[in-house]
């Protein structure tokens, strides 16, 4: 693997050295050894399905599979042809994203797509006289009818899903520095706020908190409102300009990535006012039902156990809007779960937990009042490590109902 040079940034303190020096490289990449890993489960899915050669896709800027096989994000679109023991091919966009995609991308011939990088791919895998497809990522109809012509396509975007699940201990490190980028969001946040402020400007509190350090934001999701007269119990998902009062409580999920490795830390706090009895309340209900969840996990943690412990939402007369568990990093995967008022789907997962799996706990209960402009709510949770024994929080930042202008 070519030497990438690092450079002198800030670091967010709770980083330990090995981490820091991830954050520091001129190009963040992961090691001959954890790429050799992946490549040989991908061969492993293609012996399974008796695939001769793979296709890993980007297309518009969804699907993150190229950036996992190769180390490049995929910005517009990437088609990676992978078959084990060759060198992989990509053809992707657009042309003055070249130089750095052949800077960035691990042991890969990268070709510009000429706009047409379905047609060359589909070329190039009939040159190797590719029989029998494997395909990960998403495609436009258009283009899918292209490859579907040439070749008998096997989807196996569940196999990629299973492969992301459990995670490699270089991953893990790469999730720390993720969450230690969206603890530095949130402590801006609730460090910054002040009335008059409006939710936009609030937002551009989160992101300068990590943007200068090389985080960028896969959401931020900030909700404002009165205390004494609630207009909205989960925070929205695009700002407003409703301008921060005082007696007001915010409420936000954020999560900044570290290239495909986000944090995602959910927390509360009020405004120059100390907080209501109905959201004491509320917010007791949450970190208690945190707490009854995060005693359960654990290598070999059933579905049903997880579920049984969400139980002191209803016990306290609430319900959830949200997912109050699901599995993170890399995708928003299994499991997922809700609570008995609000099931997830219409039945458990089928699955137990296994250890380095990582999950997302956010017991976020709301108030049932059928007029749901009426209804409050609050937000607390954080992402977690399975463990043999039990879980691990990978965020640094103090849980509590805290104050604007409070320094975490």
């Amino acid at each position: 693997m070519r030497s990438l040079n690092t450079a002198t940034t800030r670091i967010p303190p709770a980083l330990e050295p090995r981490l820091q020096a991830i954050l520091q490289q001129e190009y963040p990449h992961f090691s001959d050894a954890e790429f050799a890993r992946r490549h040989a489960a991908l061969a492993a899915v293609m012996d399974k399905h008796g695939c001769d050669h793979l296709l890993v896709v980007t297309d518009h800027r969804a699907g993150n599979a190229p950036q996992w096989v190769t180390g490049w994000p995929g910005t517009a679109e990437a088609y990676v042809i992978f078959r084990p023991g060759e060198r992989m091919v990509m053809h992707m966009e657009w042309h003055n994203h070249l130089p750095l995609a052949r800077k960035i991308a691990q042991d890969v011939d990268v070709r510009w797509g000429q706009h047409q990088g379905i047609a060359l791919t589909v070329d190039e895998l009939r040159r190797r006289g590719a029989k029998r497809v494997g395909l990960i990522g998403p495609l436009v109809v258009s283009k899918f009818r292209q490859l579907e012509a040439a070749f008998d396509i096997v989807l196996l975007d569940a196999e990629y899903t299973r492969l992301r699940m459990r995670k490699s201990a270089e991953e893990i490190d790469w999730l720390r520095i993720g969450a230690a980028l969206s603890d530095a969001g949130m402590r801006a946040l609730v460090a910054g706020t002040r009335p008059g402020m409006d939710e936009r400007e609030l937002a551009a509190l989160v992101e300068s908190a990590y943007v200068g350090i090389g985080g960028t934001t896969m959401i931020h999701y900030i909700g404002v409102t009165a205390m004494g007269a609630p207009h909205l119990y989960v925070p929205p998902q695009q700002p407003s300009t409703r301008k921060v009062r005082a007696g007001d409580i915010v409420t936000c999920e954020l999560s900044a990535y570290w290239w495909d490795y986000p944090g995602q830390v959910l927390r509360s706090f009020t405004v120059d006012a100390e907080a209501t009895p109905r959201y004491r309340e509320l917010h007791a209900t949450a970190e208690a039902v945190f707490d009854a969840v995060i005693a359960v996990l654990r290598h070999g943690a059933t579905m049903e156990e997880i579920l049984d412990a969400t139980a002191g939402i209803e016990r306290a007369g609430y319900t959830v809007c949200d997912d109050l568990v699901h599995g993170f990093g890399g995708g928003y995967f299994q499991p997922i779960i809700g609570s008995r008022s609000r099931m997830a789907g219409s039945a458990l997962p089928q699955m137990t937990l296994e250890e380095n799996m990582t999950v997302v706990v956010q017991p976020n209960p709301v108030t049932t009042e059928a007029d749901e402009s009426k209804r409050s709510g609050v937000q607390v949770g954080e992402l977690l490590r399975i463990t043999r024994g039990g879980c691990e929080s990978l965020h640094r930042l103090p849980r509590g109902l805290f104050r604007a202008g409070q320094v975490i």
